[in-house]
C-alpha cells in the first residue's frame, strides 16, 4: 500500500509552507515517526514525521513552496525494513549510476556506507561540496547526530576561500526562507503603516547588581533558574504599562483596543532567525514565574520546538539586544503592537552622584512607539517609570520585601 504524505495545517492563517530541508533521501526506508523534513512556515519552522513506516518516495523538491494539503512524498508501507538497516542510498558510490563527478569519501570500503551519526551530508550540502570540489572529510557537522548541513558547508567554504593562495571573489545566491521574508514583510510594513518615533533614556544598574550578586545563588538553588535581568525588565513594564495604559494598545481600523493584561513578547535569536515567543498574562507572575517562562521558551525557540501559537498575540515586546552587544538602536515596532522596549549593553560609565563623579553600570534604554496612539508625554512618562522601578527595585517592584519577592 502507498501512503499519500500531505502538508498538515501549522495554523490557521498559513496556507502555504516552504520545503527547507529533506532529511531522507528519495528511495530510504524511513520508521514513523521519524523526522523526514523541515518546513518553513512564515511564522516558525516545523518538523514533518513520517506518518508510517516503509519506503519513501519524495514529491517536492526542497526550497518548494507547496500548499497545505499538498502531497509531498509517498511512502510504499508493504515494504520490509532492509537487513542490516542499509537502505538504497547506503549502496556504495561504485554500484550506482552517477554522473562522473567523483564522491568525496573516505578510501576504505567501510566508510563509503553513509551514516547519518558520522555525519552525512544533507542533500542541499552534497550538492554544494560536489560544486565547489571540497573535501567532506574535512567538514564537521552541526546537525543532529552530526549531519553536515548546507550552512556547515559555506562557512566552511568561506574559510576556505579566505585561506587559499588565490583570491577567491565568487558570491553565492540563497533563497530567503518563509520566515525570513515575513519578517522583511512585517519590518517593513511596520515602518511604513506606523507613526513611528523613538524616545531615550538610560539606567543605573547598580541596585540590581547588588540584588543579584547577594541572592542569585540562593535564588538559583531555589527555583532552578537564575535571576537575570528580564525578569526585573519585565515586572518594570508590567507596572509602566498600568501606569500608561495607551501604550499596551493597538489600533484597528478606527478604534482603539486597549488590552487590561499584559502578553509580554520577548525577542529570541533562533536558529532560523528571529522569533518572538510570548509570556501570557505576565503581570500575574512572579520575578522566579517572569524567569522559568523565558528560559523555557528560549530552550524551545533554540532548539526549533516553537509553535505558531506560542508567537502569536502580544501586547508588547521587550528586545535584549545588548546579549549581542549593542550599546543603542532604534528597535522596530512588532505590529499591530504600538511599542518595543529594546535593552542594550551595560557598561561603566562616569555618572554624578550626590554631587560626586562615580563610575556605575549603565544601560541605555530605547522605546519605539507609535505616535498615532502614544504621546510623546506618554512615552516619555513610560519610559521614567520603567527607569524608576529599575533604580529602586526593593520599593517598586518587591513592595519592600526581598525575600518574598524572589520567594527565598
Amino acid at each position: 500500500m502507498v501512503l499519500e504524505m500531505k502538508v498538515p495545517s501549522p495554523g490557521e492563517s498559513i496556507t502555504e509552507v516552504e520545503i527547507a530541508e529533506w532529511l531522507v533521501q528519495d528511495g530510504d526506508y524511513v520508521e514513523k515517526d521519524q523526522t523526514i523534513a523541515e518546513v518553513d512556515s512564515d511564522k516558525a519552522t516545523l518538523e514533518l514525521p513520517a506518518e508510517a513506516s516503509g519506503i519513501i518516495t519524495l514529491k517536492a523538491e526542497e526550497g518548494d513552496a507547496v500548499a497545505v494539503g499538498q502531497v509531498v512524498c509517498h511512502i510504499d508501507t508493504s515494504a520490509s525494513a532492509p537487513s542490516g538497516g542499509v537502505s538504497k542510498k547506503d549502496i556504495p558510490a561504485s554500484t550506482k549510476k552517477e554522473d562522473s563527478k567523483p564522491e568525496v569519501k573516505a578510501a576504505t570500503p567501510e566508510s563509503t556506507i553513509e551514516n547519518y551519526a558520522t555525519g552525512t551530508p544533507s542533500p542541499a550540502a552534497k550538492k554544494i561540496i560536489e560544486e565547489k570540489g571540497i573535501d567532506a572529510t574535512q567538514l564537521k557537522g552541526s546537525g543532529k547526530d552530526g549531519r553536515i548541513t548546507k550552512a556547515d558547508v559555506l562557512e566552511a567554504n568561506i574559510a576556505m576561500g579566505n585561506t587559499s593562495e588565490s583570491a577567491n571573489r565568487g558570491h553565492s545566491r540563497t533563497k530567503l526562507s518563509m520566515l525570513r521574508r515575513k519578517v522583511a514583510e512585517r519590518l517593513v510594513s511596520a515602518k511604513n503603516e506606523t507613526a513611528m518615533l523613538t524616545t531615550f533614556n538610560e539606567v543605573d544598574m547598580s541596585v540590581i547588581f547588588e540584588l543579584r550578586k547577594a541572592h542569585k545563588e540562593t535564588f538559583k538553588e531555589r527555583h532552578g533558574v537564575s535571576l537575570g535581568f528580564m525578569s526585573f525588565f519585565t515586572l518594570a513594564c508590567i507596572r509602566a504599562l498600568k501606569l500608561f495604559p495607551a501604550v499596551n494598545s493597538m489600533i484597528d481600523g478606527k478604534e482603539m483596543i486597549t488590552y487590561d493584561f499584559c502578553d509580554i513578547s520577548i525577542a529570541v535569536s533562533g536558529p532560523k532567525g528571529l522569533m518572538v515567543p510570548v509570556i501570557r498574562n505576565a503581570e500575574e507572575l512572579s520575578f522566579n514565574g517572569v524567569e522559568s517562562e523565558v528560559k523555557r521558551l528560549a530552550i524551545r525557540a533554540r532548539d526549533g520546538q516553537i509553535t505558531v501559537d506560542e508567537m502569536t498575540g502580544g501586547t508588547f515586546t521587550i528586545s535584549n539586544g545588548g546579549v549581542f552587544g549593542s550599546m543603542l538602536s532604534t528597535p522596530i515596532i512588532n505590529p499591530p503592537q504600538s511599542a518595543i522596549l529594546g535593552m542594550h549593553n551595560i557598561v561603566e560609565r562616569p555618572v554624578v552622584k550626590n554631587g560626586e563623579i562615580t563610575i556605575a553600570p549603565v544601560m541605555y534604554l530605547a522605546l519605539s512607539y507609535d505616535h498615532r496612539i502614544i504621546d510623546g508625554k506618554e512615552s516619555v512618562g513610560f519610559l521614567v517609570a520603567i527607569k524608576e522601578a529599575l533604580e529602586n527595585p526593593v520599593e517598586h517592584l518587591m513592595a519592600n520585601d526581598i525575600k518574598k519577592a524572589l520567594e527565598l
